[in-house]
This record gives C-alpha cells, structure tokens and sequence, in this order.
C-alpha cells in the first residue's frame, strides 16, 4: 500500500496531478484544497495518499495534511458515501467547516456541498459526530514547496526526519530570516532537527 510519495510535480489539473517518483509517473487524484496549496510544475511535492483498492482498479488519493486524509478515510466509511463523493465532500467546504458543520448536526450546510442530499447529510452527521475525537490534531500549515524552503524540506524528508517536524521548523526559519539562500536554511534546520532528535533544547525561536 503507498502511505506517501515525495518528488517532483510534472502535471497538474484541479482534480488530478500526476508525480515523478524516481522516474516512475504516479496520478493521484486531489481535493481542490490540496490542488490550491501545491506549487509550481517541476518543482518538489510531498502527498499523503490512501490507497484505493478495487477488484479491477487501484486509484491514489493525495492529501497535504494527515487530518485531510483521516477525514477522507473517515467520510467513504459513511453508508452510500464513496471515494468520489467524499472528494467532492472535502472540495466543497473547508475540512474546519465541515467539520464544525458535523458536530453541529448543521444539516443545510452540508446540503449545500454540490452532490450532497439531505438524506446523505444526515447519515454523515450520525455515523461520524461521535467518531471526530479520532482525528489527529491540525499540524502547522505547509511550507511552501517553491524557492529555497521547497529544496530544503525535500532534502530533510529524503534524509528521514518528519513532515511535520520539517514544516515547524522551516517556518519558523523563513519567518525569522526572509531570503535566505538553500544552504543556510538547511544548516539551521539540519543542526535544529538533529537536536530535537538528542533530546536536546531546540534553538531559541525567533519572529
């Protein structure tokens, strides 16, 4: 099963990009929300992706964060709610939205997600009101994946260390130092993770 993929963007369209992994071409198909925040062609991208498994069909779906991904894993377990419909579901509405909108029981706001009816609604606030405390808490938001952040998040990842420790990081650093080139980005980075990883105290922040 691919629980992710890292490299570089080479086509993409509103529902549907397509990454470089090593020269090997994967289509992965987006919410609007992912599709919005990815940068320029040909330059590095990171995707958390479920697997969807059919008998004659496997289909990538790709998500930014890993709470995107949960909710999406969550809604195609909603009877009559596929993985289509589910995309469609988190294109229309911001996933802090809708998710306020289930825990309100808010019925008219999903009715208004185009492809959602109410009986639909309704059977997504019941099945899944109770289950949100499952979701993992929202991370920092991504770093950019154009100009010198791009490269250094792609080199920290392929040397192992974590997204979203990559991202907390990185911001802090692009914030503090505005135009600073790849390699002093890296080197602060790279000397802040691998103290972390001591256990020892993190650098001091800044901005």
């Amino acid at each position: 099963m691919i629980g992710r993929l890292s490299g570089t963007l080479i086509e993409k369209q509103p529902n549907q990009v397509i990454v470089d992994v090593g020269g090997v071409g994967y289509q992965v198909t987006v919410p609007l929300s992912t599709f919005a925040e990815l940068g320029d062609l040909n330059g590095p991208v990171t995707l958390l992706v479920h697997t969807h498994l059919r008998e004659d069909q496997l289909q990538l779906y790709g998500f930014l964060t890993a709470r995107e991904r949960q909710l999406f894993e969550m809604l195609i377990t909603v009877t009559g709610v596929g993985p289509s419909l589910a995309l469609k579901i988190l294109s229309g509405k911001p996933a802090e939205e809708l998710l306020q909108a289930i825990r309100r029981g808010d019925v008219e706001r999903l009715v208004g997600i185009p492809g959602i009816g109410k009986k639909t609604a309704e059977r997504i606030i019941m099945e899944l009101r109770d289950r949100l405390g499952e979701l993992v808490p929202e991370g920092p938001a991504p770093v950019s994946v154009t100009g010198p952040g791009a490269d250094v998040a792609s080199a920290l990842l392929n040397l192992g260390y974590e997204r979203r420790d990559v991202d907390d990081v990185l911001s802090r650093s692009l914030r503090a130092h505005p135009g600073a080139g790849f390699e002093f980005l890296f080197r602060a980075a790279l000397a802040e993770l691998s103290a972390a990883a001591k256990g020892a105290p993190r650098a001091e922040r800044k901005g």
